[in-house]
């Protein structure tokens, strides 16, 4: 104790930051010196089950005790009906002093037609560089111009919003680098053309998580360098400027039902309502051609999947050196071959989990069909590396009408014979995996397939297999 104590008070204040402002009032019983040092936090971080009369008065007393003191973060969670007005009073207490970053994590229980707060003053900031929303604010309640001039990064979760006001809200922050929408509610849903339009010169990152498939987006972003999408196919994606993107991660999401539509033949897709989830996947389509500029790419299984029903539509990554595969062996590779064959200048494939539902479409890429044109797609792409993780060694069987079967290991061989420029493979396994498969039987495996297709091999190729992130061997082959 005499250690802390003799420590300067801007050390000690920084340490209570990491504490909630609750927990950080609970020192000031440790000794005089402490007894008011809490309040002198440069975080205010303020959450409490419920907004009863104690807990209100006891964020008063806080707020009275820090006097003019500078603010950085201001954090305040809660549930239950709220004093409007005295959250206003708060938020305005801590805006004057200067406070960076709001986080307003509120859920109100009051009945959604008997609310009327959106605290205006959150939007109304000079020196206000980092908003977040969240739990049933609606943002078209905002009463008052918005002029957030510095503000760099916004996160709306679970909010409501129309699209008119979107799109005055995006006008107003001319710093944004950083927007994330999280379960957005559209109140323009209602209507028959929804058009979502994201056009901000400044932004950089953008992320967007389970916003409605009723949706149109569209996309006026020059300056992205970081998209990352997670949610159900939209109506349609009207994509203009992302140039400069660097990185996007794509998760479309679906049900199993519609995976099933979409592995049938075009000709017998049924035409009836539900068919509009084959449009929207058709529609990913256009998506992808958005993004087309992008380097590094993430895709999901089920996203995959979603692209097998527009592969014609695919267009050339010309930019992408690195493409990175996420597998489950009850979503198909159909989309592989010709993702892999509108790659010209990938380095880099990673490929998470190799099992995959196998279909009479993806042999072109992998060992699951026996065909003449097996491995045609590999041959024309120019992969330097592959990773491979989530490696198993496993004796599972894939069957395809019951008569084929492959493993992991045939499907690593396969590859060394097919990429003509391959010059390094990782392979990556859990010590400890849920097959339980010893890391010696592994290596002698992949050793074993190693000679017996020596004459095969890529020139040069160094193997390597590394458990839980450590090189445990090395292989190299002339």
């Amino acid at each position: 104790m005499d250690l802390l104590n003799n420590l300067p008070e801007e050390i000690l204040c920084h340490i209570l930051s990491f504490l909630t402002t609750k927990e950080a009032a609970l020192t000031s019983v440790l000794s005089k010196r402490w007894r008011n040092l809490f309040a002198f936090v440069p975080n205010l971080h303020i959450d409490d089950c419920d907004f009863r009369q104690s807990f209100m008065e006891f964020v008063d007393r806080v707020l009275a005790l820090q006097g003019n003191s500078p603010i950085k973060k201001f954090y305040l969670g809660g549930m239950g009906g709220i004093d409007i007005d005295r959250v206003s009073c708060w938020i305005q207490n801590v805006m004057v002093r200067g406070v960076s970053e709001i986080v307003l994590s509120i859920f109100d229980d009051t009945p959604s037609a008997d609310r009327n707060h959106m605290f205006p003053k959150v939007f109304q900031n000079k020196k206000l560089v980092k908003l977040t929303l969240s739990y049933g604010f609606d943002i078209r309640l905002v009463d008052g111009s918005i002029f957030l001039p510095t503000l760099k990064t916004l996160i709306l979760h679970l909010v409501s919003v129309s699209v008119d006001t979107f799109d005055i809200l995006l006008h107003a922050l001319p710093a944004l680098e950083e927007l994330v929408l999280d379960d957005i509610d559209w109140k323009d849903l209602d209507d028959l053309d929804v058009n979502v339009t994201l056009s901000s010169a400044s932004l950089k990152n953008l992320t967007i998580n389970y916003c409605g498939s009723f949706v149109t987006y569209s996309f006026d972003t020059p300056s992205l360098a970081y998209f990352c999408y997670s949610s159900y196919a939209a109506e349609d994606y009207s994509v203009a400027k992302t140039e400069n993107l660097f990185e996007a991660r794509i998760s479309v999401l679906v049900h199993g039902g519609d995976i099933w539509r979409a592995r049938l033949p075009h000709n017998i897709w049924f035409e009836d309502e539900e068919d509009n989830v084959i449009n929207q996947f058709s529609n990913v389509g256009n998506l992808m051609n958005g993004i087309r500029n992008v380097r590094c790419l993430v895709l999901s299984p089920d996203t995959l999947e979603v692209l097998s029903v527009c592969c014609e539509s695919l267009p050339v990554f010309n930019n992408l050196k690195s493409l990175t595969i996420t597998s489950n062996d009850n979503r198909g590779w159909q989309a592989m071959p010709a993702l892999l064959r509108n790659c010209p200048h990938l380095e880099t494939l990673v490929l998470e989990g190799l099992l995959h539902h196998v279909t009479d479409k993806c042999g072109d890429a992998c060992d699951c069909v026996s065909r003449e044109e097996k491995g045609r797609s590999l041959t024309s792409c120019p992969v330097k590396v592959l990773e491979i993780k989530g490696f198993h060694g496993t004796t599972k069987e894939i069957h395809l009408y019951q008569k084929k079967k492959t493993k992991e290991i045939h499907m690593i061989k396969h590859f060394l014979d097919y990429f003509p420029c391959l010059k390094e493979i990782k392979i990556y396994m859990e010590e400890d995996g849920p097959r339980q498969l010893r890391v010696p039987e592994a290596s002698e495996g992949i050793a074993k397939m190693m000679m017996e297709n020596y004459n095969n091999m890529s020139s040069g190729c160094n193997v390597q297999l590394l458990v839980s992130g450590n090189l445990y061997k090395k292989w190299w082959t002339p």
